[in-house]
């Protein structure tokens, strides 16, 4: 059951990872650039965490250093997916997205898109047709589940509520607002 406890783990981390990077991009103050300055330290971030502890652990286990092709290529084009999603989160936040929304569409989208890509590398036995309905209907209510939650988020809470509005060049800002929104 060591797999459940790293599974919510992250569960935990990538449910906080929206909100963390949009406070680092509004706290950037750098409404045309802040999101690019928030990037570059998930970039930092993931050098000290992907980069130097695992390389603490492959010293200290006496690893092999012996990486490959195929491994290190699928590997290296994992992680270019992942920096490339992460971006446009900051993209998405940028074209006035807020975390309950963006995070919402792409954690209930990518459990969709994981099912259709994994049946397409290791195709169930007996094809398409022997899929159960309960995985449909799970995939189906993935979906339904993002859209119903983007649609009916929580409104923001009390009079000093921020809000996020673009100015004229349409970068974000971020602002106080005593009107409900």
């Amino acid at each position: 059951m060591t797999w459940l406890l790293y599974s919510l783990v992250t569960v935990f981390a990538f449910g906080l990872y929206g909100n963390l990077l949009h406070s680092g991009q509004l706290n950037m103050a750098d409404p045309v650039a802040g999101r690019y300055k928030a990037f570059l330290f998930v970039g930092i971030a993931y050098f000290l965490t992907a980069v130097l502890w695992p390389l603490a652990i492959l010293l200290s286990q006496g690893a092999s250093w012996s990486f490959p092709l195929k491994g290190a290529g699928w590997s290296l084009t994992a992680g270019i997916a992942g920096a490339i999603g992460a971006f446009c989160i900051l993209l998405a936040f940028g074209a006035r997205g807020t975390p309950a929304v963006v995070m919402s569409i792409v954690f209930a989208g990518a459990p969709v898109v994981n099912a259709i890509a994994s049946m397409m590398i290791h195709p169930p036995a007996g094809g398409l047709s022997s899929l159960k309905w309960q995985f449909v209907a799970g995939i189906l209510l993935a979906a339904l589940g993002g859209g119903l939650v983007t649609l009916y988020k929580p409104a923001p809470a009390g009079p000093a509520a921020a809000v996020h509005r673009t100015n004229s060049e349409g970068t974000l800002t971020a602002g106080v607002s005593s009107e409900k929104r």
